[in-house]
């Protein structure tokens, strides 16, 4: 064990559907997933947002969370993220001010300014084709700040949200973290004075660059004292690595959709992935795979939690986040646990 591996580890989970499965089926996985990171001393279990996609049944977080909160004891439950640009602000605030009513001290609010959808869709969600690009998120999140009663030095917030309050008499707040893939995020992040989390599990290589330029332009505020960072991997663990990549399959087939404009089905099997793949041309499969591994950690229990070790001494992150993509909802479970019983944070908690 290293040095590396006490940092709190928590869980990024996006309700993949699976090929056969229903939404509730994915639902149901996920209040699974919730419980046994609970039980296994997870710090963290986050819902992401995502709208129109065939393998994804987290379009709500709120929503998603208040019964996740309820269906566990210990663990914060919150936001990776809310997409703010799709929302008005103060309807996020009250939400999120209302789950931290019902569930005190246990709340994340992470917000990002992605859509989480594609342009269609998101002119849907928000009524309207303006704004699309999200160059008012950092008002957005300076807004919604003061909707929850944080003021920052040297940022003005909207008539509205300085007159406004998100809950009539609020004794505690949501932590609020802001979300990114950029070193865009990383900098405004900084400069509010926010904890980061960093979405290393995207796969686009700015992580180390991200985590300096957060710590650089970290200012002080009402919310933190010292830069917070953390960085999320995706992760998948089995007794041999030849079973782990196997494992792993579907999270390849889902990659190569996604960056190659493929059509965007349920998680396919592990099976039906290795048919897919062996299809593909070998030497350009290879570069893109070496480039887009679909799952960045997929091994034994210990040598994943060395990986994650590594990926922690690298970054100077505060924090470690997992996710994963995999057809049967046990897998996902074995490799909380198995992670879990290695990660010494986790043992503790």
């Amino acid at each position: 064990m290293t040095s590396e591996n006490t940092v709190p580890l928590s869980v990024l989970d996006t309700s993949p559907v699976s090929a056969g499965q229903t939404s509730a089926d994915a639902l149901a996985a996920t209040t699974r997933l919730a419980r046994s990171a609970d039980e296994a001393g997870y710090a963290r279990f986050w819902v992401a947002e995502h709208h129109a996609m065939p393998a994804v049944a987290s379009t709500s977080p709120g929503v998603l969370l208040a019964h996740l909160a309820s269906a566990t004891a210990r663990i914060r439950v919150g936001s990776g993220g809310v997409m703010l640009p799709n929302h008005p602000t103060l309807v996020v605030a009250e939400q999120f001010a209302m789950l931290e009513a019902l569930h005190p001290g246990r709340i994340d609010l992470g917000v990002g300014r992605a859509p989480g959808a594609d342009p269609t869709t998101a002119a849907a969600l928000r009524r309207t084709v303006e704004g699309l690009g999200a160059e008012d998120f950092p008002a957005e999140v300076v807004d919604l700040l003061a909707l929850l009663g944080v003021d920052l030095p040297g940022r003005a917030a909207s008539l509205h949200a300085r007159r406004l309050s998100a809950t009539p008499v609020a004794s505690s707040s949501p932590e609020v973290w802001l979300l990114g893939s950029s070193t865009f995020s990383a900098q405004l992040a900084g400069t509010l004075g926010l904890p980061f989390s960093y979405a290393h599990h995207f796969g686009t290589g700015g992580t180390v660059p991200a985590a300096e330029t957060y710590r650089r332009s970290f200012r002080p505020s009402p919310v933190l004292d010292a830069p917070r960072l953390m960085v999320s991997a995706s992760v998948l663990v089995a007794d041999t690595d030849a079973e782990a990549h196997f494992l792993a399959g579907p999270s390849r087939v889902m990659a190569l959709s996604l960056r190659t404009g493929r059509p965007l089905g349920p998680v396919v099997s592990p099976e039906d992935a290795a048919r897919e793949l062996a299809a593909l041309d070998p030497e350009a499969s290879a570069d893109f795979f070496a480039r887009v591994p679909g799952t960045q950690v997929a091994t034994t229990a210990d040598r994943a939690v060395d990986e994650l070790a590594a990926l922690v001494a690298r970054t100077g992150a505060d924090e470690l986040m997992i996710t994963g993509t995999a057809f049967d909802a046990s897998t996902r479970v074995r490799t909380l646990e198995q992670v879990a019983a290695r990660w010494p944070a986790a043992v503790a908690a």
